[in-house]
């Protein structure tokens, strides 16, 4: 990457030139070693020349078009007061090119800002992301449907911690199937705590990035924040909280309906959990997989879907994810394509 004149860019090609504020500190811009602006060029094709606050792009129009966006959209999250880092450049890329009609600007989505602690700021990192945070403010109960790593608990969590901090619920419930224990938890040795803590641990460790660590002790035991099996959901009734279902894959249909007839008055439910990695015994039907048939038409009920583009993990993650959806896919198009096959021969040897 140069800083001298750029050369005369190949035939068809164009070249514009972008003057960045001078308010803009370039090196916080282009990141260290100019790493931000080689994912710019690797990411959109262009060849990117800076001399002081003034940045050449050549190659194709409609690359030059997508940097030049990127770059707007980088100087926005700076103006904010927030920082970029390479996953922030790649994250503003891929919204640019997969934008829509209706798509919010990628700067609007990575700086609203929902919980901040220590230092550390949790904010949607994907537009599915930013619309889920935004259908759980709108909503009384908001069910959270993807694969691991896309953030459906981890944000319901955010927004539950920012509701008790505003006084817009008194407690949070924080509660999950315990499917490996069978829910027979009596049978397990050990205290209550001891015998669910594996089960509900995610939670918990979800609790340490949001809350001091020294306070969450005398939260939990004020019941402030109250973490329990699903089991121990029934028969209540759950006024002024905020209540999280995690794992909801792995309730059945009269566990999900126990669950969502606890809700009381002034409190708020968010149902979270990946229809792909049910855990229930060979046969059960899964309480997520049909419930949105069962309140399909019911008001201030809304349901997220999350998908690979969502995955905030290792980038590899996302690549397992999609990869395992392609898999599905295409053995169920075949599954599909041998009961047809199979229907054809019936009706051949009817004839007959």
């Amino acid at each position: 990457m140069s800083e001298s004149n750029p050369q005369t860019p190949a035939h068809g090609a164009g070249r514009r030139t972008v003057t960045v504020p001078t308010s803009i500190d370039m090196v916080t811009l282009f990141g260290p070693a100019d790493e931000h602006l080689a994912i710019i060029e690797r990411h959109a094709g262009v060849e990117v020349h800076v001399r002081g606050n003034r940045i050449t792009l050549a190659g194709e129009p409609s690359d030059i078009r997508l940097a030049e966006r990127v770059i707007d959209e980088l100087v926005a999250i700076l103006r904010t007061g927030q920082g970029i880092t390479p996953e922030v450049v790649e994250r503003v890329e891929s919204m640019l090119r997969a934008e829509t009609a209706t798509s919010e600007r990628p700067a609007d989505v990575l700086s609203l800002n929902i919980l901040s602690n220590r230092g550390r700021s949790i904010r949607p990192k994907t537009l599915n992301q930013k619309r889920y945070v935004e259908t759980i403010d709108a909503h009384t109960i908001t069910f959270g449907i993807g694969p691991a790593g896309t953030g459906k608990t981890y944000l319901a969590m955010a927004k539950a911690v920012q509701a008790l901090q505003a006084k817009q619920v008194t407690r949070i419930i924080l509660t999950r199937p315990a499917v490996e224990a069978g829910e027979r938890l009596g049978y397990l040795p050990g205290t209550l705590s001891e015998k669910i803590d594996p089960y509900l641990r995610p939670l918990y460790d979800a609790l340490h990035d949001m809350l001091d660590p020294e306070s969450i002790p005398k939260l939990l035991a004020a019941g402030t924040i109250e973490v329990a099996p699903l089991a121990y959901m029934r028969g209540r009734s759950l006024n002024d909280s905020f209540i999280i279902l995690d794992e909801a894959q792995n309730t059945t249909p009269e566990q999900m309906k126990m669950f969502l007839t606890r809700l009381g008055f002034g409190s708020k439910i968010v149902v979270t959990g990946d229809v792909t990695q049910v855990d229930l015994p060979s046969g059960t039907t899964s309480g997520l997989r049909i419930v949105e048939q069962i309140l399909d038409g019911v008001e201030d009920l809304a349901f997220v879907r999350l998908t690979a583009g969502d995955v905030v993990r290792h980038k590899l993650v996302a690549s397992i994810v999609a990869a395992y959806d392609d898999f599905d896919a295409r053995r169920e198009a075949a599954r599909e394509a041998r009961a047809q096959q199979s229907g054809q021969q019936s009706g051949q040897g009817d004839q007959a």
